[in-house]
């Protein structure tokens, strides 16, 4: 259970940590805690799990990369074979288990159950990720590339009152 005080810290940091050259002294001042005391909640919070991130998001199309939503019909019996062979790819940014009404047309009756994201530096990378995915599942991976981009910032309260200044 977050305490009072990690509340407060992570409600003041979403969306809000500073861009100067000693961000987490920055944050700490405003937060009314030391620097050291700031980034040892931080580095808890992330190892008991109460974080699962903690960084920037980038628009990667900008610097000529590309995220690529993807999915495959993983076979139950290998379903944490599978998944720990993507989770070893260094281009797969997450994977998680999501049920599917729906089939592989042509595919036979397997839904697509095994998500995940490819990231990679360069945009003519994908094509190669896809094929070293393929060959060492033997399953077929298929692609869901972004076609529109929406911007939706979900904040949900973590303080009694929600209201938290972002300087």
């Amino acid at each position: 259970m977050l305490s009072q005080d990690d509340r407060r810290l992570i409600a003041a940091l979403h969306g809000g940590f500073p861009l100067t050259d000693r961000p987490f002294a920055d944050m700490a001042l405003q937060l009314g805690c030391g620097e050291d005391m700031l980034i040892d909640r931080l580095q808890r919070l992330l190892s008991h799990g109460d974080l699962t991130r903690f960084g920037p998001l980038f628009q990667i199309e900008r610097a000529g990369g590309r995220f690529v939503l993807a999915a495959m019909a993983v076979p139950e019996e290998r379903f944490n074979e599978v998944a720990e062979v993507l989770s070893g790819m260094p281009e797969v940014a997450h994977n998680y288990r999501r049920e599917s009404a729906y089939g592989v047309a042509g595919e036979g009756s397997e839904p697509l159950n095994m998500w995940f994201v490819i990231a990679v530096a360069r945009a003519d990378e994908v094509a190669d990720v896809v094929r070293r995915m393929e060959a060492a599942t033997g399953l077929r991976v298929f692609e869901f590339p972004k076609e529109r981009e929406f911007f939706v910032e979900l904040r949900l309260p973590l303080l009694e009152d929600a209201h938290v200044s972002h300087g």
